[in-house]
Formats: structure tokens, C-alpha cells, sequence
């Protein structure tokens, strides 16, 4: 991970992209990761739940260069707010284990509270 964001930090600063402009770019890197997401969506939107499986490996290049620019992106903003990408993983690792133990996990097949799964953050 730490090999990748000082990558992605390189990339930028060999085409003098890393300056005081990012950080008021921001919103523009959060808006292109839902354009992103958006395009992986509209592959699969329509399709029942026996069909998207189906599709996602008939379009895995796009999904490979979505998983890509999604990567590139966070890697990107973890660079212009100062965050260490490899301990946020870990820190949110760490608070997935403990709200979703193993075996209620298993029982209850998700982890939204609402709808009877175990989220109890």
C-alpha cells in the first residue's frame, strides 16, 4: 500500500500536479470516484441478482480499470490530506473485525442493523 501511495505521490509530482491546487480539487477527485462507481453500476443496474455474475466477468477488463481508477484516486486524496493509506486500512480492518464477529456474521448473513444483521458500532 505504502509502495503504491508514494507511487501515485511520484506520478503527480513528476507533471507538477502536487501543489495548493489539489487540496481545492478535492470535491472534483470525490465526484470522479462516483463517475467511476456510476460506470461499474450501469453494467450490472439492470440485471436480476442470477445474471450479475455473469456480467462482471464478461466486462472484467472495465472492472479491472474501475478497481484501477478507484485505487489511483484514494491513494490520490490519501496524499493531499496527509493519511498514511496503510494504517487507515488497518485502523478500519481492526473496527470491521470487532463489529462483525465470525459467527454472527455467518448467522446473520449481513451487517446492517436495520435490517436484523449485527452492526453494533
Amino acid at each position: 500500500m505504502k509502495k503504491f501511495q508514494e507511487r501515485v505521490q511520484e506520478f503527480n509530482d513528476k507533471r507538477n500536479w502536487s501543489n495548493e491546487n489539489e487540496m481545492k480539487r478535492m470535491k472534483d477527485f470525490l465526484m470522479n470516484m462516483c463517475e467511476e462507481a456510476g460506470e461499474a453500476w450501469s453494467i450490472i443496474k439492470w440485471v436480476d441478482d442470477t445474471n450479475i455474475k455473469e456480467l462482471v466477468e464478461k466486462h472484467k477488463d472495465e472492472y479491472e480499470d474501475f478497481i484501477g481508477d478507484q485505487l489511483f484516486l484514494i491513494l490520490k486524496i490519501a496524499n493531499i490530506a496527509g493519511v498514511d493509506s496503510e494504517k487507515a486500512l488497518e485502523r478500519t480492518l481492526n473496527d470491521y473485525e470487532k463489529r462483525f464477529p465470525v459467527k454472527e456474521a455467518i448467522e446473520k448473513k449481513h451487517g446492517n442493523v436495520l435490517a436484523g444483521g449485527i452492526d453494533n458500532k
